[in-house]
């Protein structure tokens, strides 16, 4: 309940520092440069030095990539079916495409499924969103947003995004402990990811804007919470006919509202700015009444 609590505190805090005019027009921006380069990696450091590796929990971070896959080719399909804008197809692929697995999805499996399950999470979260953002996340707003871009430049984008080369790091630095001091600073650093994200969202949204994104923001926010979901439920428990728990928690992640660092990403290259804010302002509370929906239906496997 906390963290649902911050979560619209942090967006309505956005939206008053818009109104009141208390803070200048380039805010976002900065908000989303710290994030990018300071919270994030911190974030990756952190979490991936004590992540604790299951094999066979290996289908928890494969949803991710699965998800997020299916996403390009459908938008891509979908996109040229609507004539829709190159920038705005990778708003879509991006933002539909990867889900808020960590602050919005750890609280719903320990209030649905228990504390016991978080480790399903923490996996499709870290092994799966956050290195599928670092990876093909950021390949994606490339080729979107710069258009004729070469494979050097592409590779240079990813090589060069720094929660990528965190993440590099994060992997090499496992076997070495960490002093408490450095966890600590990691984690108050870490902690920024949402406060800082979810005020830049604020901060840009404008429900005005909503006129001209009706059907962009029902393709993406449908593909999101529904569409995205059922195939992952599709292939697990109908294709590779898996059962139990975890596999329950694994498609119950996929059903997540779309990422925010995903959302940062996208507008950081200038991927349709207004449907992302609104994508992650409608869909993270839409998201609050289709999971327990969600929920609901996986106890039936």
């Amino acid at each position: 309940m906390a963290n649902i609590i911050l979560l619209i505190l942090c967006l309505v805090a956005g939206l008053i520092l818009r109104w009141t005019g208390r803070f200048p027009d380039s805010t976002p921006a900065a908000l989303n440069g710290f994030v990018i380069h300071i919270s994030l990696p911190a974030a990756a450091i952190l979490h991936i030095h004590t992540l604790q590796l299951d094999a066979s929990l290996v289908v928890a971070p494969l949803m991710a990539w699965l998800l997020f896959g299916a996403a390009w080719l459908f938008f891509h399909l979908v996109g040229k079916l609507f004539s829709l804008p190159q920038r705005t197809i990778g708003a879509l692929v991006l933002v539909g495409g990867l889900g808020n697995t960590s602050f919005v999805g750890l609280p719903m499996i320990e209030a649905y499924y228990g504390r016991e399950w978080l480790g399903v999470g923490i996996l499709a979260d870290q092994l799966g969103t956050f290195m599928t953002l670092a990876t093909l996340g950021i390949l994606a707003a490339t080729v979107y947003s710069a258009g004729s871009a070469s494979p050097r430049q592409m590779a240079q984008k990813v090589l060069f995004f720094p929660p990528f080369q965190a993440l590099i790091l994060a992997i090499i630095l496992r076997p070495v402990p960490f002093p408490d001091w450095t966890v600590a600073v990691l984690r108050k650093l870490a902690d920024t990811i949402t406060p800082l994200a979810l005020a830049s969202v604020g901060f840009q949204l404008r429900f005005t804007s909503l006129t001209g994104l009706r059907t962009r923001l029902a393709l993406g926010l449908g593909y999101k919470l529904l569409l995205g979901p059922l195939l992952i439920a599709a292939i697990y428990l109908g294709l590779l006919g898996l059962r139990g728990t975890a596999i329950q928690v694994t498609i119950f992640e996929a059903a997540m509202a779309p990422m925010i660092t995903a959302g940062i990403i996208a507008m950081d290259h200038d991927l349709d700015p207004p449907l992302v804010t609104m994508m992650l302002g409608i869909g993270i509370p839409l998201s609050f009444a289709t999971l327990p929906l969600w929920a609901t239906l996986l106890r039936a496997f």
